[in-house]
């Protein structure tokens, strides 16, 4: 009976162990969860509430984003916003994003100092945004420039015929839906876009003078399309300075008079900081390596995946798909 009687009081004392961690752990991952939940709903924001220098990404193909759009408005608005670090690294996109972007941080500008840095590639409406602040600095071997419109359009008229496919249409006019893919494009109809390409070029290059305080024939000549190594921008009074973030946050300190002890805190669109906010909390566990390894997989696919996305409209890019997949992957290779 006394054997029985241990047997029951350890069987009561593993019950309560096990009851206990069973609690512990669903606290944990509520604590996590909550956590998780705080970063994805903005109570992360507490960490802007003093004083600080914004630092915002530009990467990838531009399109126009409401929510990237929406989190620059909010810097202008934001008191205890001193200044704005632009980190970019993209081919460019449609000429309508590079255009909402460059108002965006133009009217931060008139508020707050903003500085952009280019990394590897700051090309085409990337371009674009870039000289909307009032300083501008590349890394000498970043790729920058390419500064021009593009309009492209696909013609299937010969497979259409192999196949024995007829497309037939009747328009309210003959510039209607016109270019298409199933005919070649008449000269009136290249005529017409290339009015548009003109416009919108000289709408371009009108900026470009007017913000790197270049003549219009000057801009004229550099708005031919090449793309321009840092050192050969600089030359060019494309860009201002050469050198990285580093270098412009100290043009902050030193030209603007914020202080160094500012802290530099990163500024998110809200679809970004609500993305995957579990499963990114739960990589702490896997320690620092794995962490950076996986985290470095996501951006490599992110980059590939958005680098095929199609850009409709008017666009103003400089390789997207291949210059996307070259930066994902680190760079320009020297074999």
């Amino acid at each position: 009976m006394s054997l029985d009687s241990d047997v029951l009081i350890d069987r009561r004392r593993l019950r309560r162990k096990v009851s206990f961690w069973r609690v512990v752990s669903f606290l944990a991952l509520a604590a996590l969860l909550l956590w998780g939940g705080a970063e994805a709903t903005g109570l992360g924001e507490l960490a802007r509430s003093e004083k600080h220098i914004a630092r915002i990404e530009i990467s990838g193909p531009i399109t126009y984003d409401r929510r990237q759009l929406e989190m620059l408005e909010a810097i202008a608005k934001d008191d205890t916003v001193q200044g704005v670090i632009v980190s970019i690294n993209s081919p460019g996109g449609t000429t309508s994003g590079g255009e909402a972007l460059y108002n965006a941080l133009r009217k931060i500008a008139e508020k707050k100092p903003v500085t952009a840095s280019i990394t590897t590639l700051g090309a085409s409406a990337a371009y674009l945004s870039a000289i909307a602040s009032d300083h501008l600095v590349a890394q000498y071997t970043s790729l920058t420039g390419s500064i021009g419109v593009l309009f492209q359009y696909g013609n299937a008229k010969g497979l259409l015929d192999k196949i024995g496919v007829e497309m037939d249409a009747i328009k309210s006019a003959p510039l209607k839906a016109e270019p298409n893919f199933y005919e070649p494009a008449t000269p009136e109809v290249k005529e017409a876009l290339q009015d548009i390409i003109d416009d919108t070029y000289m709408w371009f290059v009108g900026l470009v003078a007017e913000r790197r305080g270049l003549s219009q024939e000057r801009a004229l000549q550099l708005a031919n399309g090449q793309v321009y190594t840092g050192h050969q921008a600089k030359g060019l009074e494309l860009i201002d300075e050469i050198g990285g973030e580093q270098a412009a946050h100290q043009w902050l300190i030193e030209k603007k008079g914020l202080s160094s002890d500012l802290k530099i805190i990163d500024w998110k669109p809200e679809s970004d900081e609500r993305a995957l906010p579990f499963p990114a909390n739960l990589l702490g566990f896997l320690g620092s390596e794995n962490q950076n390894l996986i985290h470095s997989l996501l951006k490599t696919a992110k980059s590939v995946v958005d680098s095929s996305l199609p850009l409709d409209g008017l666009v103003s890019v400089w390789q997207a798909p291949d210059a996307a997949t070259v930066s994902a992957l680190g760079g320009a290779k020297h074999d």
